[in-house]
């Protein structure tokens, strides 16, 4: 079985991303699994009818893999790297995930719309338009309130506000300086202040769980971002949640953040391209070969299915003769 790793930066870079990446290829030598990392723009795109088993990487014809596994974030690399992800789907490669998952859950809106609409419990989110009208967002939001770029990742562009004045002062700074900038405002869940639960799912099954902490004087709780993990055992609720949100986004890799409320639990977010090095730290879970072993048996599925449909066809071609 062959796998490509899609990644925007050098294998050997010291963050968390690429070390992961490194996961990927050690576990897949450790497996037998021929995994192989290419930068997005590594590609290039000929959309012909002529030749549908290879793609162009580095000017050369590559014969196209069994799977491919992105871990480039869209909104970092742009349109290319989605195009690049639509053309292996195109040519029947099997990515998990795939392009429209990763397209609508890097918008955060959009994510809650779908989750919503299926009856699952999220924040009461809103869509910033500016001038922002304070009074909308203070009935129906409140205050403190989380302010959220539309497509930051990693905690990055989350901050929280906590009265009126605080917000009219980021309000007016953005509004003259940016005010293209897509924002959202989400009801801030005070009962899960500075923790989350961060679930990862693959394909179908949760195989990890922990709960992240903020450090002290900061709410944002990723572990990229200094705040600590420990292993969490979820209930049956959580593990619905986590389950449900990454079927219904059609995610067969997910991390899917769970808040705390009075209720049980509240969905913050969904994401594609879920970190596992922190949740290695404290669960005894090895995530490369969960991926992996759940893309054998994709493969295995569908290498029968072939045999099966061959088998039918020697059965009806003897039939004619």
């Amino acid at each position: 079985m062959e796998v490509w790793v899609l990644f925007n930066e050098d294998i050997e870079a010291p963050s968390a991303e690429a070390f992961e990446v490194r996961r990927f290829l050690a576990v897949g030598r450790e497996m037998g699994v021929d995994v192989k990392v290419f930068k997005p723009e590594q590609f290039d795109l000929l959309v012909s009818e002529d030749d549908r088993e290879s793609i162009l990487i580095d000017g050369s014809l590559k014969p196209l893999p069994d799977f491919v596994l992105p871990r480039t974030y869209v909104i970092d690399t742009g349109y290319f790297a989605l195009a690049v992800i639509r053309q292996l789907e195109r040519l029947g490669v099997r990515i998990f995930n795939n392009s429209q998952t990763i397209e609508m859950v890097a918008d955060k809106l959009h994510t809650h719309q779908v989750l919503v609409e299926s009856g699952l419990p999220t924040p009461t989110t809103m869509l910033a338009k500016f001038p922002v009208d304070l009074d909308l967002v203070e009935s129906h939001i409140g205050f403190p309130v989380v302010v959220k770029t539309l497509l930051g990742v990693n905690g990055s562009g989350v901050f929280l506000i906590e009265n009126r004045k605080a917000f009219t002062e980021l309000m007016d700074l953005i509004g003259q300086t940016n005010p293209n900038i897509q924002l959202i405002f989400q009801k801030f869940i005070a009962k899960s202040k500075g923790r989350d639960i961060r679930m990862f799912v693959v394909d179908g099954e949760v195989v990890g769980s922990m709960e992240r902490r903020a450090k002290d004087g900061d709410f944002k709780t990723n572990y990229s971002q200094g705040g600590s993990v420990t292993e969490f055992v979820p209930d049956d609720e959580a593990k619905r949640l986590a389950i449900k949100t990454a079927e219904i986004l059609g995610l067969q890799v997910a991390g899917i953040d769970l808040l705390y409320d009075d209720k049980g639990y509240t969905i913050c977010e969904a994401n594609t391209f879920p970190g596992f090095k922190g949740l290695e730290s404290c669960v005894d879970v090895n995530v490369p070969q969960e991926i992996f072993k759940a893309m054998q048996a994709h493969h295995e599925k569908g290498e029968a299915e072939k045999i099966t449909f061959a088998e039918f066809e020697a059965v009806r071609s003897a039939k004619l003769q």
